[in-house]
């Protein structure tokens, strides 16, 4: 990082935003300014316009800062709008045909993970989510997916703040069982949805990492009972994994 005499003013906020958004934990001002050298009130002045704006929220009532909605809509964007768009969708296309399901790239957001883009099938019977749609963490793949990234004591943080609402019979509506499965998801690198977030639609995903492994976006794919099944759907694992390498690659490879 360069020296604090060094940093133009008008480049001090985006670096604020870099090192928040690189972090896999909520920062303080003084644990930010660490990377920076600035002066000690001008970063808290910055992190207090930041917050003011929408950009980064305090974790609870801490006086530790995190990324907020406006910073990630910002970079999902950015990332929508860039060439890397038209390699991602090239991806999904591919899947779409080895498999003949509905692929979807999701993301998290406070409301629950957010479709960003997706291939539907060309069957005539299909379940469809509409790009822009939330659906919930704990009962779909993609939500399950995302959780199961987390270190397991925020993981555990972020399920207890969950309203485990009962989609179907199979949803998970006590915290204990989710946990467990998202331990097991942790390990195996894939989830599922076995009927939990609609009656008759299950759902295989991977997780789409950073290149420090942190994960960004689920890569999944549903489709009605009737075509598909979970053993054959776990038997998509490794291709969709090796894709997901390929979405890496695209969106972070070096320009």
């Amino acid at each position: 990082m360069a020296t604090a005499e060094r940093i133009p003013t008008n480049l001090r906020t985006l670096l604020i935003l870099e090192i928040l958004g690189k972090s896999d934990q909520p920062m303080t001002a003084t644990e930010i300014n660490a990377f920076l050298g600035l002066p000690k009130q001008t970063v808290h002045r910055l992190c207090a316009t930041l917050e003011e704006n929408g950009f980064i929220i305090r974790h609870g009532n801490s006086r530790h800062y995190q990324v907020a909605r406006r910073l990630r809509e910002l970079g999902s964007g950015l990332l929508h709008n860039s060439r890397d768009h038209i390699a991602r969708r090239q991806i999904l296309l591919d899947v779409a045909r080895e498999v003949r399901e509905t692929v979807n790239y999701v993301i998290p957001e406070e409301a629950g993970m957010r479709y960003l883009d997706r291939v539907e099938t060309d069957w005539a019977f299909r379940i469809q989510l509409p790009v822009g749609t939330n659906v919930p963490f704990h009962c779909t793949a993609s939500g399950k997916c995302f959780l199961a990234s987390l270190a397991p004591k925020a993981r555990a943080q972020l399920v207890s703040s969950l309203t485990l609402t009962r989609m179907t019979g199979a949803t998970h509506v006590a915290a204990e069982p989710l946990l467990e499965e998202l331990k097991q998801i942790a390990r195996q690198g894939y989830s599922l949805d076995q009927e939990e977030f609609l009656d008759g639609m299950v759902a295989i995903a991977v997780p789409v990492t950073d290149p420090s492994g942190r994960f960004v976006s689920a890569l999944a794919f549903h489709g009605p009972t009737q075509r598909i099944s979970i053993p054959e759907a776990i038997r998509c694992k490794e291709m969709l994994q090796a894709s997901a390498i390929r979405l890496r690659d695209a969106l972070f490879g070096t320009e």
